[in-house]
């Protein structure tokens, strides 16, 4: 039997780039737009996403209430590597990334909606993202240039928010990436 052993703090940062030098590297062109997310675990798990995957920014939309404290829990403090907005109007933000020649892509089972995987992710992109019980609202929907889904095999009809925005970001941003290396 293989014993495996964890790595360590320096090992993990071994291939990093300083604190200070990561905040001036160019990002992901890539946005999650929050349409109305609320719960702050949901936005924390989020946060950790877009570190993660070291893309543009996020910009979270709605009247929103989110504890500081659970926010900070679920994010692990990587909101300091992260560019967050916030934004009381998801159109007004929308419209804003369309002027800027941003394609949008809405993760919502619908029936316009194509499996996330059939679709090849343009740069700059953006991944729209729904509210918990609701999802991606009808104005969200309408300025999406594509509606995405999941597709679901089991008895359940949908994943949490943060669960398919995971799934979702690593499609796109591997696509993107990929993309990148190829003209460099």
């Amino acid at each position: 039997m293989n014993s495996a052993r964890q790595l360590s703090k320096e090992e993990l940062r071994k291939n990093k780039p300083s604190r200070d030098k990561y905040l001036s590297q160019p990002k992901l062109p890539l946005i999650l737009v929050l349409d109305n997310v609320t719960n702050s675990y949901n936005v924390g798990a989020f946060i950790r996403l877009a570190d993660a995957f070291a893309i543009e920014k996020i910009i979270v939309c709605g009247a929103l209430t989110i504890s500081d404290k659970k926010l900070k829990k679920a994010s692990r403090n990587e909101a300091k590597w992260v560019c967050i907005e916030y934004s009381d109007s998801t159109t007004a933000s929308l419209q804003g990334l369309l002027d800027q020649d941003y394609t949008i892509f809405s993760v919502e089972l619908c029936h316009e909606s194509v499996d996330y995987k059939e679709l090849a992710y343009t740069s700059p992109c953006v991944l729209v993202l729904g509210n918990e019980r609701k999802g991606v609202s009808e104005a969200a929907l309408k300025l999406s240039h594509h509606q995405i889904h999941i597709p679901m095999f089991g008895m359940g009809n949908s994943l949490n928010v943060s669960t398919a925005g995971a799934i979702v970001l690593a499609e796109c941003a591997s696509q993107i990436r990929q993309k990148i290396v190829a003209t460099t």
